[in-house]
């Protein structure tokens, strides 16, 4: 049988990065912060539903805690004069001390924002759930939403997969959408890959999205090329 692996994981190391990423001499420390960290995810994942958040990244030392939002609304985030900030900032710190750490560290939350809304999987896949979750048919909201995204000039290919009881059918099945190149196989390959659920009367839909967004060894190509081309032209 055939096994389906994680897009984003095939691929640290060569164009992804872990999300979590922390710089510790105790290794014994491994299971508290990787609890710490499932913890922290789980409250910014409820906190910020509806805001566009694309990825939350966590970089730790013994002594401080940073927290990356990247979202394509700040705005609704950091609030009126960074009311957001400091509130969410709280609601960790309030989090941390339920966990009765050994040590507390210092905590730093940055929000950047993403530019590009149509190249993230997470915000695309947000996207589909809203149009769900507000009655719209399934296949205008699939059908959409490609076009939205393949009018972006960062993106070459796209693929959208709707799982459940679509239209309020009683039997569930699996509809999906594609325009572009997805290539899984291919590991120099920039794919995003997310999964989202809309919550509907009649049951939950399950979403998974791909975007392509090209080759990340495509300038050393393209420089190679050029290098061959200006050799044979010498000869």
């Amino acid at each position: 049988m055939t096994h389906i692996a994680h897009p984003y994981v095939q691929r640290i190391g060569i164009n992804r990065d872990w999300k979590s990423r922390w710089f510790a001499t105790d290794p014994a420390k491994y299971r508290e912060y990787l609890r710490t960290d499932a913890a922290i995810r789980k409250l910014l994942v409820k906190k910020l539903k509806g805001m566009s958040v694309d990825v939350v990244e966590i970089e730790r030392d013994d002594k401080t805690l940073r927290i990356l939002i990247k979202t394509a609304r700040p705005g609704l985030i950091i609030g009126r004069s960074g009311e957001g900030a400091v509130t969410l900032r709280k609601d960790v710190d309030m989090l941390l001390r339920k966990l009765k750490l050994a040590e507390k560290p210092e905590i730093k939350i940055d929000i950047e924002e993403v530019r590009s809304v149509e190249t993230s999987a997470a915000i695309v896949s947000q996207m589909v759930v809203e149009g769900l979750e507000k009655r719209m048919p399934f296949r205008r909201v699939l059908k959409q939403t490609i076009e939205k995204v393949m009018a972006n000039r960062d993106v070459q290919g796209v693929r959208i997969i709707l799982s459940g009881r679509l239209g309020g059918a009683d039997m569930a099945r699996r509809e999906q959408l594609k325009k572009g190149r997805i290539p899984l196989q291919t590991l120099r390959a920039d794919i995003d890959y997310a999964r989202e659920r809309a919550n509907l009367p009649y049951g939950v839909i399950g979403i998974k999205v791909w975007i392509y967004r090209g080759d990340v060894f495509a300038d050393r190509k393209a420089q190679a090329e050029e290098k061959a081309s200006r050799t044979s032209h010498t000869a």
